[in-house]
């Protein structure tokens, strides 16, 4: 082809109009086959690294290329023989839940427009609704929507910008210029309960801070962080010539989905100056529901919340979000104006993400999230999120109900139980140590068995199977199915236990 006298390119990544269509009318369908026949599907395939290599195929880089109906079969074939599905109404495991349909659509459309979202002049739209979808992730949290935010890839990356936030606001020195050097001597601290996630250590670590400078404050029987414990902290820290500038309360701990006092705990950071950041990363949306306890709700006055639309916002990974109260607090830490940027600044000025975080280019993640929020409204996810939490709820009844199962935590949508075989007395350490084998056992036979899919959780040297439902298609069912998957498993694991010499 010729476009005037000159000759029109033709690279290989290109595809027409033609072509794309036929390929993504196939690739869409050969997705809705795969969404439609899920719950027929194991949850996980059970094989071996090995054997996923074996499958995927050796070799080096391809010298030539492949047509592209062929290569999208067989990535389809690959992806849907040797995949875990989280989004199996079976899948009880981490806290990454099914993803709405819209959203796949949404980062197929986010692809082909391809907007870097670092700066508002390459993304005036994208720009504006992600601004928009932040705003929208606070209100339904009840957290103030004038607040500044932006969407992260994930947990870790959003609770890193409110850590990098609150030693921007708290340390007593220009921390970014001089480096925590400048402390000379004197120690910042940061202040955790014992079930907090381990992004703390690698913000610490990451940041220069170092993981001795964490301290970690005992919980209660609940698992909540203990707030009389954190007040000799500080008060022996300070006495000690320390700094302390940072408490985080978990709205939602990983092992049990445990919920900090977070009202008492800001209390104790408005008396002693220091900056209050919730992971909300799991529980936060619980809040948005009207019978949401008063320690969630209270999330509303904390300085900066980490929230994982990817978790109980059912997004597909990847879409985390950091809301920080203050927007100033956000670009104190993050804005640089090098003469190339050539971004406009002042008050009425748009919105570019590059000052709200560490990245310069980012992709398009707020779509797939806003789509959610669109499709079914505040209405929409209260629902979801109160099936899940009773559906969870369920399962504890059902495992204090059975004579081999042994209920232990429930909040927000995990449950903890274990097996408990007939005519064992927990309690003894013999007993104890020998239950803790046999569940181990339990869960490594479940999950490579591919009918469900559980984790585990560790509470006072207990070791626990865990059930965590962020799933819109987990249904009564398949809770029931799940007990008694793990009924049955233990019955087979104890016989075999005691045939190879292991003693209760």
């Amino acid at each position: 082809m010729e476009r005037g006298d000159l000759p029109v390119r033709r690279a290989p990544l290109e595809v027409d109009a033609e072509e794309f269509r036929r390929l993504g009318h196939a690739t869409v369908d050969a997705i809705a086959d795969f969404l439609d026949s899920l719950p027929g599907r194991r949850v996980a395939p059970g094989e071996s690294a090995d054997e996923v290599r074996a499958a995927l195929g050796g070799g080096g880089l391809p010298e030539r290329g492949m047509a592209p109906d062929e290569l999208l079969a067989e990535s389809a074939r690959l992806l849907l023989d040797h995949s875990l599905f989280n989004g199996h109404p079976r899948f009880f495991g981490y806290i990454t839940s099914s993803a709405a349909p819209i959203g796949a659509l949404g980062d197929l459309l986010a692809a082909a427009v391809n907007p870097n979202v670092g700066a508002w002049p390459l993304s005036p739209l994208a720009s504006e609704l992600e601004a928009q979808t932040v705003r929208w992730i606070a209100e339904l949290l009840g957290y103030p929507p004038s607040c500044g935010g932006v969407l992260v890839s994930g947990g870790n990356m959003a609770n890193f910008i409110g850590f990098l936030a609150a030693r921007r606001a708290r340390a007593p020195w220009d921390v970014r210029a001089d480096g925590i050097a400048a402390a000379e001597g004197a120690t910042l601290r940061a202040y955790v309960s014992a079930e907090t996630h381990t992004w703390i250590e690698k913000a610490a670590d990451l940041f220069g801070h170092g993981t001795e400078t964490i301290r970690w404050i005992e919980v209660d029987s609940g698992q909540r962080l203990r707030v009389d414990a954190l007040r000799e902290r500080i008060a022996a820290d300070r006495a000690a010539g320390d700094l302390p500038f940072l408490v985080v309360g978990t709205a939602g701990s990983v092992s049990t989905g445990a919920i900090d006092p977070l009202d008492e705990l800001a209390t104790v950071c408005r008396e002693e100056g220091l900056w209050f950041h919730v992971d909300g990363a799991y529980g936060a949306p619980a809040a948005a529901l009207p019978d949401a306890p008063p320690d969630l709700k209270a999330l509303a006055v904390a300085d900066s919340v980490a929230v994982d639309p990817h978790k109980w916002l059912y997004a597909a990974l990847e879409a985390g979000c950091i809301l920080v109260r203050e927007p100033r607090a956000l670009l104190d830490t993050f804005t640089y104006r090098p003469p190339y940027y050539r971004l406009a600044e002042g008050e009425d000025a748009p919105v570019n993400f590059v000052d709200y975080g560490p990245q310069n280019s980012r992709g398009f993640r707020a779509l797939k999230v806003w789509l959610g929020l669109r499709q079914v409204g505040r209405e929409g996810y209260v629902r979801m999120i109160s099936d899940d939490i009773a559906l969870a709820r369920d399962l504890h009844a059902l495992a204090a109900a059975d004579g081999e199962l042994e209920a232990w935590t429930q909040s927000l949508s995990i449950t903890t139980f274990r097996y408990v075989p007939p005519g064992l007395e927990p309690g003894s350490p013999e007993a104890e140590a020998y239950l803790n084998e046999l569940n181990r056992e339990i869960l490594d036979r479940l999950d490579q068995g591919g009918d469900v899919y559980l984790s585990n959780a560790v509470v006072d040297g207990t070791y626990l199977l865990r059930a965590c439902i962020v799933n819109f298609r987990t249904g009564p069912a398949d809770v029931r199915a799940l007990a008694t998957a793990v009924t049955r498993a233990g019955a087979e694991v104890d016989r075999e236990l005691g045939a190879a010499g292991f003693t209760r």
